[in-house]
């Protein structure tokens, strides 16, 4: 299915993460990846795993709140792997209460806006032109928490920026329309990953790793081609 296609994907970085098994996926249907992650060893490792099992598999690492950086690694992964992307899919981010707005500190809506929008702003930015190029599909991760009618207490900075992340697809599926680039956003509650596990307990209603790749890469597939510009829910 994905055969001869490239696929990108951020975020694929430490063990037990969402990303890790979404790159299995994409592997098992024939796609050559293109991993990113902030911290080189840990993208490289999982690019191993990948490539011990005979899939194809390259790691790269990046700032992906650095639009310089983004540009360097945009035009590195044009050269190495040619200039068509079936399917971008951005998991770069990451949680953090802010506190009540009245005594938050703007250190920590400055992160959070950061690490989730602005890294998939620049992302989805740069890589666009090789979406273009092989009519692919664009898949950003948003939240449960920017959801109507979603408790956002304690979490404003994140839930705005996750809701700006869903304004961000609906933005680019209008405008990419006409280049045959579809993009979408999953919403999932708490995801069962080591993080969440070590900070949350393993006694929580959780979704599963597994459940999250299969409607990414519904998303990302042919099945899907009339699916444009929606946030969907998982939980």
């Amino acid at each position: 299915m994905y055969t001869n296609s490239t696929v990108l994907l951020t975020g694929v970085g430490a063990e037990g993460q969402v990303g890790e098994v979404v790159a299995q996926g994409f592997a098992q249907l024939g796609a050559s990846l293109v991993l990113v992650d902030r911290a080189l060893e840990h993208v490289q490792a999982r690019a191993a795993v990948l490539t011990a099992s005979g899939h194809r598999a390259r790691g790269y690492s990046c700032d992906l709140s650095d639009a310089d950086a983004v540009a360097t690694l945009a035009g590195q992964i044009r050269a190495e792997h040619g200039d068509k992307l079936r399917a971008l899919v951005h998991m770069a981010g990451g949680f953090g209460m802010s506190g009540p707005v009245a005594e938050s500190a703007p250190s920590d809506w400055s992160r959070q806006l950061t690490i989730n929008l602005t890294t998939a702003y620049l992302t989805t930015r740069a890589f666009l032109p090789l979406l273009r190029g092989d009519r692919g599909s664009l898949v950003l991760f948003s939240s449960e928490a920017a959801l109507p009618g979603a408790n956002a207490a304690g979490m404003s900075a994140y839930a705005i920026a996750k809701q700006g992340v869903a304004g961000l697809v609906r933005a680019v599926a209008a405008e990419e329309k006409a280049h045959g680039v579809r993009a979408n956003a999953v919403a999932p509650t708490a995801i069962r990953t080591n993080a969440n596990v070590a900070s949350m307990g393993a006694n929580v209603d959780y979704v599963e790793r597994e459940e999250v790749a299969d409607v990414v890469m519904f998303l990302c597939s042919e099945r899907a081609s009339a699916i444009t510009g929606q946030l969907i829910a998982l939980s």
